[in-house]
């Protein structure tokens, strides 16, 4: 039966990862490790893992096409576009992935599934804080001193990214809540929410935090611009270390926020 399970999950995963990618919302790497991902989570997991990986999936790849020509003109400052190779893919749902294969080995362990969906929200979270954050009239502030900062800056917040982070992980805790066989009880119902969304927003803050102090960040000399790319800008030149370390990028820093997510989400599990 766990043969049957997981070769639909991949199956499944295959499919949808073949739509991503001739939809440009992958490209071809971010499309195998989505399959592998995607696969893993589906199979070893079932439905109620494969909800929340689809929840996010489909909602971060919609919302990265919202107002594409104003993204556009703040490209450079980021170090990918839009359409996520197989480095944003470990990154957003590697951790997931681990989730799902220990859980599988120790089904009696509850709190992994917590620790998913914890890890999940914050993803969610941050995702959307950053496609939604970026539409925002006001300028950002640096998470650390308040200083105003240039839209699309490393460790900015704004008070409409904050909300759009609530509601990323808000979705992710509603849907949790409502896979759940015993979600009937009102008061687990609440917990899984409340766990949800603290994980969520605790990730997405430490993503935040990250992106202010020690993720690599880097200065396009002929541009004079602040960005992630390296080792070459948008235009060709090569980029030069301005902060933080160079070993942490964009995708090692959504890795980190995963791992608080999840952390969260299950320390307030534990203590309830």
């Amino acid at each position: 039966m766990m043969f049957v399970q997981v070769g639909l999950g991949f199956a499944c995963s295959l499919v949808i990862s073949v739509i991503a990618w001739r939809l440009h919302a992958l490209n071809r790497s971010g499309a195998i490790a989505a399959m592998l991902i995607g696969g893993v989570i589906f199979g070893l997991g079932g439905l109620k893992w494969a909800a929340l990986l689809l929840v996010f999936f489909i909602s971060s790849s919609a919302l990265s096409r919202t107002a594409r020509a104003h993204k556009q003109s703040i490209s450079d400052k980021f170090s990918k576009g839009s359409q996520r190779d197989w480095g944003q893919v470990l990154a957003n749902g590697g951790f997931g992935a681990l989730c799902a294969v220990a859980h599988y080995l120790l089904p009696e362990e509850s709190w992994l599934w917590v620790a998913f969906f914890g890890a999940m929200a914050a993803v969610n979270a941050d995702t959307w804080a950053t496609e939604l954050g970026v539409l925002s009239r006001r300028l950002p502030r640096l998470l650390t001193s308040g200083k105003v900062v240039p839209v699309g800056t490393s460790g900015g917040v704004s008070g409409p990214g904050m909300f759009a982070s609530l509601g990323g992980a808000f979705i992710i805790g509603g849907i949790a809540a409502l896979v759940e066989a015993s979600s009937l009880n009102e008061t687990l119902f609440w917990q899984t929410m409340a766990a949800a969304i603290v994980g969520g927003l605790f990730g997405s803050l430490f993503d935040s935090l990250l992106g202010a102090t020690v993720q690599g960040i880097y200065y396009c000399p002929k541009c004079q611009k602040e960005t992630e790319r390296h080792p070459h800008h948008h235009c060709g030149t090569i980029t030069k270390l301005q902060r933080g370390w160079k070993w942490l990028n964009n995708d090692w820093v959504n890795f980190c926020a995963s791992l608080i997510g999840a952390s969260s989400a299950a320390l307030l599990w534990y203590i309830w």
